[in-house]
């Protein structure tokens, strides 16, 4: 599998570091659910066939952060984005008055 660094152009999978999950949120350690959303964050995931966003880690190479689309059946990557910017974007949503 070879990855599309926005940074280094295509590059080998083993100049990628596997994070984990990208479609999750951490949840709030001060809310007085923290305990449940904790459990829910770390155990219960679903296991979907399709696409799934997956957070990479350029370690040979610009050292950023990705997040990456793939298909878990067929391997093929549909989207590579810089993790930094797609939390902007979801913050920016996700202020009052934002119309996303």
């Amino acid at each position: 599998m070879r990855i599309q660094c926005p940074c280094c152009g295509e590059r080998s999978l083993d100049e990628f570091t596997y994070y984990g999950d990208a479609s999750v949120t951490r949840p709030n350690a001060f809310a007085p659910t923290a305990m449940s959303d904790y459990h829910a964050y770390v155990y219960q995931r679903d296991n979907r066939d399709g696409d799934h966003r997956e957070l990479w880690y350029h370690a040979a190479g610009c050292h950023a952060c990705l997040v990456v689309t793939r298909n878990v059946r067929s391997h093929i990557i549909s989207d590579v984005r810089i993790a930094r910017e797609v939390a902007r974007e979801r913050d920016a949503a996700a202020l009052p008055g934002s119309t996303s």
